[in-house]
């Protein structure tokens, strides 16, 4: 990023290439639906982009990158919340689950194996869901992207016990709504 602020656009394309993907998967799981984390993908690196002149690197820029994707992820489902309401779990889970089985086919299980496999997560993805929207972009960063909690709060703009907090309280309602499948 760097090399992007000195004016190398060529830097842009690499972290553009390697960080899209990331990105993209993380915008998808937040608004579950993969047209629209395309172009909230799209948002993010443009806000990038844009604030090339004045980057300063006082955290790793995975921090700062996904920093601007929780904060363009949670406007646009605040937008879509006051456009359309609440949208249907069901519409996005199936949507979900349809490419879910694209990326993760298991061809060794049973038919029933496999059918128990799909409830279970999709039962798992609707309770991240049904999250308050900073619960679940904690977990999401953590479970799905590996950040640790000094990132995480950095991301979203608080201190690492407030991060802890949100992730107990985050994991306790996950825990109490899928107990049934323990």
């Amino acid at each position: 990023m760097l090399n992007v602020r000195e004016g190398d656009d060529t830097s842009f394309g690499f972290l553009l290439e390697r960080h899209r993907g990331p990105v993209v998967h993380f915008l998808y799981r937040m608004v579950q639906n993969q047209a629209v984390s395309e172009e909230l993908a799209q948002e993010v690196f443009l806000r990038v982009y844009r604030s090339r002149e004045t980057y300063e690197p006082t955290a790793k820029f995975t921090t700062w990158l996904f920093r601007i994707a929780t904060h363009v992820a949670l406007n646009s489902i605040r937008d879509r919340k006051k456009e359309k309401g609440h949208e249907s779990l069901d519409e996005s889970s199936d949507e979900m689950l349809g490419g879910l089985e694209r990326q993760v086919a298991d061809r060794q299980l049973t038919i029933e194996q496999e059918m128990v496999r799909d409830v279970k997560l999709r039962e798992v993805r609707q309770a991240i869901e049904a999250l308050p929207a900073k619960q679940r972009a904690a977990v999401l960063m953590h479970k799905y992207e590996g950040l640790d909690y000094a990132q995480i709060a950095k991301v979203l703009s608080c201190s690492e016990s407030a991060i802890k907090s949100l992730l107990f309280r985050a994991y306790e309602t996950l825990r109490d709504r899928l107990a049934h499948m323990a």
